[in-house]
């Protein structure tokens, strides 16, 4: 009898980590990563892959869902080309602009994948989105388990602070998923996706990420990056976010990272 109910319990803990995620990885609280969050609340979340490790600043706060702005041109980039709305063949096909002036210079012409993820050109991912379609926008989404997968607010506009959430640790384990091939999407397609976020390759080390922003009568209130760093056969995957009244954007919080990623070493 002792031994059945072992058994049923043994399943139960099994079914409890699939649905949850759960990991079984320890996680290291740095308090001396205070100095760099000095003005904000944040907190910073790394998972160092060889070792099956988590660093983790301000633990409370990585598990908070909040909106993941433009670092959701990750997925949405996933998304357009599992779907076939971006033919992985010609990913850097070009989508015409319509001529709306935009404060950013940047966005203020075509854009290719390629460019409007550097660019972070929020009207390219409308336009991407719009395409996708809610249906099948929310059936990756549940097959990704991103965050709370609620897209309520708008197909165009769910990422934007609006709906959408999802906490630092969740981005992490997301996009260690990505690279691990644990999702149901083509290799091929995350190799894209990874070659548009990829910002530096020196000295045998590919450093890859992606901001995000998040403002309020014209004020940055939220900021965040979020990444990998390949490095002597390791990876290390992060998450940063900060918030303040003002100030707090995805360039702030890209800062952070760099900071610490050099504190660590990795960088």
């Amino acid at each position: 009898m002792r031994k059945i109910f072992l058994l049923l319990l043994s399943a139960v803990v099994i079914n409890f980590s699939l649905i949850t995620g759960a990991s079984a990885a320890g996680s290291l609280v740095k308090s001396d990563f205070d100095k760099y969050f000095a003005g904000y609340n944040g907190t910073f979340v790394l998972y160092d892959e060889n070792n099956d490790r988590y660093i983790v600043f301000n633990d409370s706060q990585s598990k908070k869902r909040l909106s993941p702005c433009s670092t959701f041109k990750i997925y949405n980039s996933l998304i357009g080309l599992e779907t076939g709305v971006l033919n992985q063949k010609d990913a850097d096909t070009l989508v015409r602009w319509d001529g709306t002036q935009y404060s950013f210079p940047a966005w203020n012409h075509d854009q290719t994948l390629a460019s409007a993820t550097r660019d972070s050109v929020v009207w390219y991912f409308q336009k991407l989105a719009t395409k996708i379609g809610p249906e099948r926008m929310q059936e990756y989404l549940n097959k990704f388990g991103y965050g709370n997968r609620d897209i309520s607010g708008g197909l165009t506009s769910f990422w934007l602070r609006s709906s959408l959430q999802i906490s630092a640790r969740e981005q992490v384990d997301l996009l260690h998923r990505v690279y691990n091939g644990k999702l149901p999407v083509s290799p091929d397609n995350v190799e894209i996706v990874k070659r548009n976020i990829t910002l530096s390759e020196n000295n045998g080390i590919r450093f890859m990420g992606k901001t995000g922003s998040g403002s309020q009568n014209d004020k940055g209130v939220l900021g965040w990056f979020v990444g990998c760093v390949e490095k002597e056969g390791n990876r290390y995957f992060f998450a940063t976010n900060i918030q303040a009244a003002d100030g707090a954007n995805g360039g702030k919080a890209k800062e952070i990272t760099k900071l610490i990623l050099k504190d660590l070493q990795i960088l």
